[in-house]
């Protein structure tokens, strides 16, 4: 009888360890590479290779709801303005955290969390700001884009750029 009882723990323990469903979560695949070249591009100002990794069907959202979504060439045009404004550009490499994850639904997404941080070249200012980028892949090409952060500091610096104040 204890060796039927221990039989069946056994196989009890050994069937539970090993589950049938498929890896959901990844912190290492091709896509997360993308991503991460998606940054480098962005830093480096090498906007064809950046569209390249792009469907061409891709919307970005940075900071915008669904139906403002914009094209990446859209999103480039953007970008090379940030580039004009500031002196430098970087991500802090410390900070940088990658993952891939699956959908219930089968959807394929690379979420990235890192500080991105700027000089603004006409005051010298350096802004460093915490931000998430979620990005959508179907066969390995970006289809979705959606970016989150607080921009409100550069925001208020601009506008003080604009409307100086006089004594």
């Amino acid at each position: 009888m204890k060796k039927i009882i221990y039989f069946l723990f056994a196989f009890a323990l050994f069937s539970s360890c090993s589950p049938n469903k498929p890896d959901r979560y990844f912190s290492a695949s091709p896509e997360i590479e993308v991503t991460k070249l998606t940054l480098k591009y962005y830093l480096d100002a090498n906007w064809d290779a950046m569209k390249a990794l792009y469907a061409d069907t891709a919307k970005v959202l940075n900071n915008v709801p669904e139906a403002k979504g914009v094209s990446i060439d859209a999103a480039i045009t953007e970008f090379r303005q940030e580039h004009e404004l500031f002196a430098s550009i970087s991500y802090v490499k410390a900070e940088d955290f990658f993952e891939m994850v699956v959908t219930d639904e089968g959807e394929t997404w690379v979420n990235y969390w890192g500080i991105w941080k700027g000089t603004l070249k006409a005051t010298g200012e350096e802004f460093v700001i915490p931000l998430h980028i979620t990005q959508r892949f179907i066969n390995q090409k970006i289809v979705a884009d959606h970016g989150y952060w607080n921009n409100s500091d550069i925001a208020l610096a601009l506008s003080k750029l604009e409307s100086p104040t006089t004594p």
